[in-house]
């Protein structure tokens, strides 16, 4: 992973429906290709459905459920792999290490990961953290990117959400 940078300004949208946020899922699944994205928000906040247009944009077809009894699911698609982990459900940090957390980290891998505080202290320093928060009939979102990978993915995606690009 690259460096953290300093005082990166985050992106902040605002997302009415779930067709809307699949779509703001296929711009990040069209931008990112690896890393770590630490997803926040509370229960039914729309972190899932985030993560389907993620993996539709990377050419999955089938079902995207919440891995919240798994804690990890995985995907190989044509360009690369994704592993989708839901640590809602994980009773201590060290079950991680059980699970072989490492080897999903590769660096070629995308590691979406839904309640990363609850792996606090095992998990790598994401590239970008996203926060999902319930505003009025939306959802607010936010992408702070945390390292230098993260920041140039993030000015792509900023590109794509300008008045008349692909978001609006």
């Amino acid at each position: 992973m690259a460096e953290a940078m300093g005082n990166p300004k985050p992106l902040r949208l605002y997302v009415e429906g779930e067709e809307a946020m699949v779509a703001l899922g296929g711009a990040i699944g069209r931008i990112v290709r690896h890393g770590v994205i630490f997803l926040a928000g509370d229960l039914g906040a729309g972190k899932t459905t985030l993560c389907r247009g993620i993996l539709r944009a990377r050419g999955h077809h089938g079902a995207v459920k919440s891995p919240t009894f798994t804690l990890v699911e995985p995907y190989d698609l044509d360009d690369g792999r994704l592993f989708h982990f839901d640590l809602y459900r994980l009773g201590d940090p060290e079950e991680l290490e059980y699970m072989g957390i490492r080897d999903y980290l590769e660096p070629d891998n995308l590691c979406l990961i839904e309640w990363p505080e609850k792996g606090e202290g095992l998990l790598p320093d994401p590239d970008w953290r996203i926060a999902i928060l319930v505003e009025g009939r939306g959802r607010g979102v936010v992408i702070m990117p945390q390292t230098d990978y993260g920041q140039s993915a993030l000015a792509r995606l900023r590109a794509e959400a300008d008045p008349g690009g692909p978001l609006c």
